[in-house]
Formats: structure tokens, C-alpha cells, sequence
């Protein structure tokens, strides 16, 4: 096909090109629901010196991240990402990402989490502890108690050892997130030098999170033949002869571990919590489920098999507020994706916060339905039609761990509080490097 003859996905005007930028600024997914809304399954964008590719239909994803990933690396916010992450399993490419791959990939085998149930179950009742203990006392911040408790699922499980004694990662990581969006966003016009807030803020949060990283190794008790991450970066960086370049390989793998074991579950947990406060009915659903599976008890693995209805409530949470919202790629190669030319080197996005909106795929989809995930009606769904967890060689090696943590947490608090917003409260996404709940989510308790 020749240059005249290929098609292009439609661009969008240069007059929207002011509402596009504020948007890209200020709200990411509005960005991205107004062009599909317009536009279609694929557009070109225009953002400021960038033309980004979005495509916004299940075969696009499917082909992207599956059928021909090796075209593909990742995309626009890498570069931002490594400022904090360095070259750790979410931002590396190629050879060093299969071998980090490689590294991890045991940890999260699904008889190593089941497992690791009982260290679940003793962190989600600790949670439950902390908010009844705030019940009746004024509203309480579950994304802050979110975090806490998957830091501390995160250390038992994956680190062996206590997270809760490193209180400030949270908000480090919230300060690395700003920034390495504020990068993105604005292309990198601010020079990086320049000593403005956000910038202070970073580094003093990137340099925190280095010491957290020694010290977690300095503390490390682990082993031979130990199996926590921490045990196995470790042994995989002993044979690297550089010091300088053990260490930093070492932090690079720590710090986007203690990034992606916590922030999405603490990101689905929240926007659940929001969720079955909204919808009355689920709530009552979900503390009926729990005390019929549960009764007085600590959940276990096996009640996983039992709790269907709390897991359909996390996977619609996952639908409406994708923990990745965003999954962007650049092209090494020429490429078609659904009939349309994509020049070598082209930014590509898949968004599964738009994806999992078409209402080709689910019925009212703005409507939240915990019963779209009930066993009998998965079947007629395109596979790429919900991707919570990314697809393709890159899926999340957490998702079995995630689901694990949200369901014990959620049916014990349905079982034990009722958690409601406070009158008037308004609740924003805030689609960072993870759709996080803008501002906290403040909530009241009610023990019950």
C-alpha cells in the first residue's frame, strides 16, 4: 500500500487543541471519553509537540498488547517513571525485563499466595480493628488506611518483614506520582534543575524511598533458599561484580515492588468502599455473603471459592475504576491496528478506563452491576474487553494477590462496619500513574 493509499485514524481539530491541553493537565479521562465520543474506536490526538494514537476497541488492545507486543515498548510517562523507578519490572524493556521477570514471577505462583492467606487475613482484620476503633468519631481516610494495610499484606507476603513501621511511603510515593506526571504532561518544559515545589517534594521523596530500600536490606534475615522477593533480588544481584550497579539494581526492583504491591489494591479498594456505599443494596448483599461464608471467622483461601459476590463486586469496581487506567506504548515499526497506518515510533494508547465503558460490550455501562461478572453471562464478552490487570506478556504478575487482598478486606468491613461518605462529600478521580481518589476518601464509620 502506498503512502497516498493508507488510512489514518481521524485527528482531532486544532481548535480543540486549547481544551485538550487543559484537559491533559487537569482531567486525563475526560481527555480521553471526549475522544472516543467523538471520534470513534481510533483517533489521533494532538498534544502539544506529541500526536498520540488512541485506540479504543478489543481487537486493538488485544493486538497491541498481545497478538504483536514485540512491536511495542513501553510508552509516553516512561521516561518520567524512571526518574523514581530507575529501571525496575514496570518501566525496563527486553532482555533485563525477562530476567527481572524471571526473578519475581515465583512469588506470586498461585500456591505460594494461597499460602500467604492467613498473613492476608490477620492484615484485613487489623484494618477492621483501626476503623471500629474510629467508629462514631468523625470520618475516617480509608485510602490512607488502604494503603496502610496493603503495605502491610505487601511486607508479610512479599518482603518478610513489616511495613508498618516505614509510615511514610505512602506519601513518597504520592510525591513521586505528582511529579513524574507533571513531567508528562508538560513534555518536560520545566527543566528538571529548576528548585520549584513539586521538584523539592520529589526528590526529598525519592531519596527517602532509597533509604527505606537500605534499610529493608540492612534488616533482611532472610536465608538460603528463602523465597521472598526480597531474598530473591537480593541472590540475583550477588552476582552482578559492580557494587555500584548491585545497589542500584537492587533499589530500582525494591522500589517499583513496594509501588506496584501496594498502590492499585489500595487505588480498587477505595473506589470499592465508594462504590457499595453508593448502592445500598450491594452492601446488604455483601454482609449476607460474608456471615453465611465467614460466620465469626477469619477468612481463608478456600472461602474465595465461597465469596463470589464480593469477588464480582471487585471486578465491576475494576471495571468502572481501573487501578491502570492508561497503558501506552510506542511503536518500533511501521504497523496497522484495525485497518489504520501507525508510523514508526507513534505514542499508542490503550485506555482501559474507556475500553471498559463501550457500550457495545456492557449494557448501561456507566451503570455499576456487580451481576455483568456472574459465571453465566462471562461468555459472550470479547476476552479484551475488560483488562484490569493489563493482557499479554506484561500482565500484572499481582493480580492473583489483588483480588486475594480485595476480597477478604471488603467482605470482612461488609461483615463488621458500614462505611458512608459524609453529606455533600464529592468524590474525583484523579487519573495519575494509577486512578487514584483525588484528595482521600473520607468516610464514617458504623460498627454493626
Amino acid at each position: 500500500m502506498t503512502a497516498t493509499q493508507r488510512r489514518h485514524p481521524p485527528r482531532t481539530p486544532p481548535s480543540a487543541a486549547p481544551s485538550m491541553l487543559r484537559d491533559l493537565l487537569t482531567d486525563r479521562l475526560a481527555m480521553m471519553s471526549t475522544a472516543v465520543e467523538r471520534h470513534g474506536d481510533a483517533v489521533r490526538m494532538a498534544a502539544g509537540p506529541k500526536t498520540l494514537y488512541l485506540f479504543n476497541h478489543p481487537d486493538h488492545a488485544k493486538y497491541v498488547l498481545a497478538e504483536n507486543h514485540g512491536n511495542y515498548r513501553k510508552g509516553i510517562g516512561q521516561a518520567h517513571a524512571k526518574r523514581a523507578l530507575g529501571d525496575g519490572l514496570l518501566t525496563s524493556e527486553g532482555e533485563l525485563w525477562r530476567a527481572q521477570r524471571k526473578t519475581i514471577r515465583p512469588v506470586f505462583q498461585q500456591k505460594r499466595i494461597a499460602g500467604q492467606a492467613d498473613a492476608v487475613a490477620k492484615e484485613a482484620v487489623a484494618l477492621v480493628d483501626r476503623l471500629r476503633s474510629r467508629a462514631g468519631a468523625g470520618p475516617v481516610d480509608v485510602v490512607e488506611e488502604a494503603t496502610s494495610l496493603t503495605l502491610g499484606v505487601l511486607g508479610r507476603t512479599l518482603l518478610d518483614t513489616d511495613l508498618h513501621a516505614f509510615d511514610t511511603i505512602g506519601g513518597a510515593f504520592e510525591a513521586v506520582q505528582d511529579q513524574a506526571m507533571l513531567d508528562m504532561v508538560t513534555m518536560n518544559a520545566l527543566p528538571t534543575w529548576l528548585p520549584t515545589r513539586t521538584q523539592r517534594r520529589f526528590r526529598r521523596a525519592r531519596a527517602e524511598l532509597g533509604e527505606i530500600v537500605e534499610r529493608l536490606v540492612d534488616r533482611h534475615t532472610g536465608g538460603d533458599g528463602a523465597d521472598d522477593a526480597l531474598s530473591r533480588v537480593l541472590a540475583d544481584a550477588a552476582a552482578e561484580p559492580d557494587p555500584q550497579v548491585r545497589a542500584r539494581r537492587v533499589r530500582d526492583e525494591l522500589v517499583t515492588l513496594l509501588l506496584a504491591g501496594h498502590e492499585t489494591t489500595a487505588s480498587t479498594l477505595s473506589w470499592a468502599l465508594y462504590l457499595v456505599d453508593r448502592n445500598p443494596g450491594t452492601a446488604e448483599r455483601l454482609r449476607e455473603e460474608a456471615l453465611r461464608v465467614l460466620g465469626d471467622r477469619e477468612p481463608t483461601h478456600e472461602d474465595l471459592h465461597g465469596l463470589t459476590f464480593t469477588t464480582m463486586v471487585v471486578q465491576e469496581t475494576m471495571r468502572l475504576y481501573p487501578a491502570v487506567w492508561i497503558l501506552p506504548r510506542v511503536a518500533l515499526e511501521d504497523d496497522e491496528i484495525g485497518g489504520y497506518h501507525v508510523p514508526a515510533g507513534s505514542d499508542v494508547l490503550i485506555c482501559p478506563y474507556t475500553l471498559h465503558r463501550r457500550a457495545d460490550s456492557w449494557t448501561d455501562p456507566e451503570r455499576f452491576d456487580p451481576e455483568r461478572f456472574a459465571p453465566e453471562r462471562r461468555e459472550d464478552r470479547h476476552r479484551y474487553a475488560y483488562i484490569p490487570f493489563g493482557a499479554g506478556p506484561r500482565v500484572c504478575v499481582g493480580s492473583n494477590l489483588g483480588m486475594l487482598e480485595a476480597v477478604f478486606v471488603l467482605a470482612l468491613i461488609a461483615r463488621d462496619l458500614r462505611l458512608t461518605l459524609p453529606p455533600g462529600h464529592r468524590v474525583v478521580p484523579e487519573a495519575m500513574l494509577s486512578l487514584r481518589v483525588r484528595g482521600g476518601l473520607p468516610m464514617n464509620v458504623q460498627a454493626l
